[in-house]
């Protein structure tokens, strides 16, 4: 049994009760075990007053007390409709609590949807929400206005994109989560949580501390503010009730696809987390605000964890880090002009690189140090456009790295992306492969096990060249990446994906999977995870840009279809619509739903203001009164736990204990709920179905990659020829028993012009795909039918392209004898010696009388292909194996001289 564990949250289902002066929030776990009841009181109009008595119920206290309420609020006891207490509305979480003009709302979680697993701790999607008002309508004071602000406030649409979990900390990389669960004994129980006054902890040491320590840490991390996006929804209440009300949500991407390895399932997950920090759309916000926040930064984080062993504390877990974000400067592009392109103005100078020292002084916090620029902006133009950004990035760079130490100083690389991919003679990916080798080699990759004895058998010279932190325990991430174009979108994406091509590998390797790291494009593992990619740009150029991504992997590898550059013209032109008519009202609507700008009376609404710009730049509203050093730019004490992260260096430290206070630690039982992540993902109590079960739904490499011809590889390491694809189609297509079509992929090769009818490009939804999932199992392996009657197909499956069964072409076809002999094997088979019509029709007309008239050779009363003769073994094999039983005995046979002579042999050979 671990000695830490994540604490599970016990407020996972949520039914709201209604009364005309109070509204009663029941909380309970999966198991509905405990409970925890909030009490909302409806009468003040303006004011939020919640109740937590922070206790836990059991199942028929809370019967006992509902009951009560009901009874005690009805108008007339025993008059029929007159019920005291109404349901209003089942949920799964509570979002925050927001106020406009007038009273509060409380916004719900209603529907959720199962995105990803980690070690058991499920990832949810909201999918829908409600919004309740809390006062009462005698006490509520009408505004005009309000109306406005609600709808502004419901434009950010929650069922978008927003991903929340009760036992995983979202905000937070996989590397800190399970580094604060090796934090050591010592510092645990210093930190152990006392709050005697909650009614389930007056038990909490009882059994605890005896009996070879049963005793189980419990701990609960505090969020990561920067990457949650409901923080100011909670504010209000956040110190008033029970942690496990508490539910942080944040905003981005999360994938996972299921990449099987001869069986052995292996999960790749995906999480893109963005900031809420100076958020907003394209061209409305730009650069970075006076705290060192820049626009558009987003933290993606590939996971690699083994499914065939559930647990943090056994199973085997590897992450790789790396973040986008706008240019940390202040500039801007001016939309007033209505052009495509409009140019960018540097709005203040910053000799010091005042705002640049403070984005990187947060990187150097979160990811350690080396902090890795890659610059994929323009270098070369005839107009000064993108070029003004890299010359002022450099100079700050130059700046900052004079004060650092060398071995922490931050890498800048420049790369002009769109110039390379213009030439004919240079290959982008292959660049930026060399660019992702060395990348991860400084930084290295997080896995929890150490590394596996056959690489130390067989060491391999990229491995031993690959940076990072060892622990014994693994290897830790030091430094990060940091990728950036003008919008980082379209060409930070795919420089992204090359990067995480290149970790993939090493995870893959580090987990004992490959031999050796390294990872080629057309493999089923590589085009699952560029399938993961594309749904992770199209999904954070969406939310940025307001379009989906307009150039791909495929436009940079120049095998794109030709129907792609049409689609890319059509996002181009989505994006500049979204960009001039709608930007505004999303930036208002982030803005009001974030807290940036919070309505007051007496002060201008927000429609009202001609710019947001003093809404994000603390400084203008009012000056500082501590100034930064110029040279010391740094946090006191980073440069200490460099090149560890602050935030992770700061946990094991005994003099260091600011991050630590942010964690919550109690001890539990080892069989408590709250920490029992076996019952949470089993659930042993509920009926389940294995068709709705989360691990068999989601995208999987064999059913919907790895082709379904005959005698194909299935390994998801070997590269497919470009045809080759979950599209293919078996057989004759003409026959719709032969036909199976395969789910929609992300190939990153285009098809054949003979099947444009039946594959397309890996964007479009074929909606034949639909249709053919009712009558065919996902699950199911593709099996083609044949009609033993039928002479025309049984010739055709004879014939059948070698190229198409064994990935090979023969010079010649096979020979009339060859023919005959495999139709007399495949008509064995099929009859076994029985004769009916349809084989006596098809003998007559290839003239094979003989197939059927064949002897016994053996004495089994119904021989048949599958029956052999037993084998006959000879004297020496007999006399073998009766010493083999005598010595496990323990009699042993005694050595002749040519045993002796022959070990001699063998001793001078090997060792002398």
């Amino acid at each position: 049994m671990p000695a830490a564990a994540p604490i599970i949250r016990c407020v996972q289902k949520l039914v709201l009760y209604e009364t005309r002066a109070r509204y009663f929030l029941v909380g309970s776990n999966h198991a509905e075990t405990k409970y925890r009841v909030l009490k909302i009181d409806r009468t003040e109009p303006t004011d939020l007053v919640i109740i937590d008595d922070k206790h836990v119920y059991t199942q028929q206290e809370v019967r006992e007390l509902l009951g009560r309420l009901d009874l005690g609020n009805r108008t007339k006891i025993g008059q029929k409709g007159s019920s005291g207490l109404s349901r209003a509305v089942s949920a799964f979480g509570v979002v925050g609590f927001v106020r406009f003009l007038e009273g509060y709302y409380i916004v719900l979680i209603t529907k959720r949807r199962k995105m990803a697993d980690i070690g058991g701790h499920a990832i949810y999607k909201i999918e829908d929400t409600n919004m309740i008002y809390i006062p009462n309508d005698s006490v509520r004071v009408t505004h005009p206005d309000e109306t406005r602000y609600l709808r502004i406030f419901q434009n950010v649409d929650l069922s978008s994109n927003f991903y929340f979990s009760y036992s995983y900390d979202l905000s937070h990389s996989l590397q800190y989560n399970l580094t604060i669960l090796r934090m050591p004994l010592e510092i645990l129980k210093n930190e152990t949580t006392q709050s005697r006054q909650e009614g389930f902890d007056i038990f909490e040491d009882e059994g605890l501390t005896t009996h070879g320590g049963s005793g189980v840490f419990g701990i609960c991390s505090g969020p990561y503010k920067k990457y949650v996006w409901n923080s100011q929804l909670l504010d209000s209440v956040k110190n008033i009730v029970h942690h496990d009300w508490l539910l942080y949500v944040i905003h981005g991407f999360c994938g996972q696809s299921k990449l099987l390895i001869y069986g052995r399932p292996v999960y790749v997950t995906l999480i893109a987390r963005r900031s809420s920090k100076f958020a907003g759309t394209r061209f409305l916000k730009r650069g970075a605000n006076s705290e060192g926040d820049v626009a558009n930064e987003v933290e993606t984080e590939q996971i690699l964890c083994d499914a065939s062993v559930m647990s943090f504390s056994a199973g085997s877990y590897s992450s790789y880090v790396q973040v986008r974000g706008s240019v940390p400067l202040y500039w801007s592009q001016d939309i007033s002009t209505m052009m495509p392109k409009p140019p960018i103005t540097l709005d203040q100078a910053d000799p010091f690189a005042h705002v640049a020292a403070l984005h990187f002084d947060q990187m150097l916090q979160r990811f350690g140090s080396p902090i890795i620029i890659l610059n994929l902006v323009k270098e070369r133009e005839k107009r000064k456009h993108e070029r003004i950004l890299s010359e002022e990035l450099v100079g700050a760079v130059t700046y900052l790295n004079q004060f650092l130490p060398p071995e922490h100083a931050i890498v800048y690389i420049p790369w002009d992306m769109a110039k390379y991919t213009k030439s004919k003679l240079c290959n982008v990916l292959d660049r930026l492969n060399v660019i992702a080798e060395s990348v991860v080699k400084k930084t290295g990759f997080f896995v929890n096990r150490p590394d596996s004895y056959c690489s130390i058998l067989r060491p391999d010279e990229k491995w031993n060249e690959l940076g990072g932190f060892v622990v014994p325990t693994g290897r830790l991430q030091t430094g990060v990446l940091r990728t950036n174009c003008v919008d980082c979108l379209d060409r930070t994406n795919t420089a992204q994906f090359m990067v995480g091509k290149c970790a993939l590998a090493y995870q893959l390797y580090s987990l004992g999977l490959i031999d050796k790291p390294n990872l080629q494009f057309d493999t089923d593992a590589v085009r699952l995870f560029e399938e993961l990619y594309e749904d992770h740009g199209d999904t954070l150029s969406l939310q940025y840009g307001g379009s989906q991504l307009v150039h791909r992997v495929k436009t940079y590898r120049k095998i794109a279809p030709w129907t792609q550059h049409s689609k890319d013209i059509m996002q181009t032109l989505s994006r500049y619509y979204s960009n001039a008519f709608s930007d505004a009202d999303r930036q208002d609507s982030i803005n009001l739903f974030l807290g940036v700008f919070q309505p007051a009376e007496g002060k201008p609404h927000l429609w009202e203001l001609p710019t947001d710009f003093y809404l994000h730049h603390k400084n203008t509203m009012s000056l500082s009164q501590a100034r930064r050093s110029y040279t010391y730019w740094w946090t006191q004490g980073v440069l200490n736990h460099l090149p560890l992260p602050y935030d992770e260096g700061c946990l094991f430290s005994v003099t260091c204990t600011e991050n630590r206070r942010k964690l919550i630690v109690k001890r539990f039982h080892k069989y408590e709920e709250e920490i029992d992540i076996h019952n949470e993902f089993f659930r042993p109590y509920e009926l389940s179905c294995f068709d709705d079960t989360f691990c068999l739904a989601m995208t999987n490499s064999i059913r919907d990659f790895m082709p379904k011809n005959v005698g194909i590889d299935p390994s998801p390491f070997t590269v497919r020829k470009p045809d080759e694809t979950g599209k293919s189609v078996m057989g004759n297509k003409t026959n719709r028993e032969e036909t199976v079509l395969q789910r929609k992929t992300a190939a990153s090769a285009p098809p054949p012009p003979s099947e444009e009818a039946v594959s397309s490009s890996s964007e479009d939804d074929s909606g034949t795909d639909k249709e053919d999932e009712g009558a065919v199992s996902q699950r199911s392996t593709p099996v083609k039918m044949t009609d033993t009657g039928d002479n025309i197909k049984i010739t055709e499956n004879i014939v059948q392209s070698m190229k198409d069964i064994y990935g090979i072409n023969l010079s010649d076809v096979p020979s009339e004898d060859d023919l005959t002999i495999y139709t007399r094997f495949v008509h064995l088979g099929q009859n076994q010696h029985k004769q009916d019509k349809s084989s006596q029709q098809l003998c007559s007309k290839h003239n094979l009388d003989g197939v059927i008239n064949i002897t016994h050779i053996s004495s089994f009363s119904q021989d048949n292909i599958y029956e052999v003769q037993p084998p006959k073994a000879d004297k020496k094999s007999i006399d073998i194996f009766h010493a083999h039983i005598q010595a496990s005995r323990g009699i042993m046979q005694p050595l002749v001289k040519e045993d002796i002579l022959m070990y001699r042999e063998y001793i001078r050979n090997r060792y002398m």
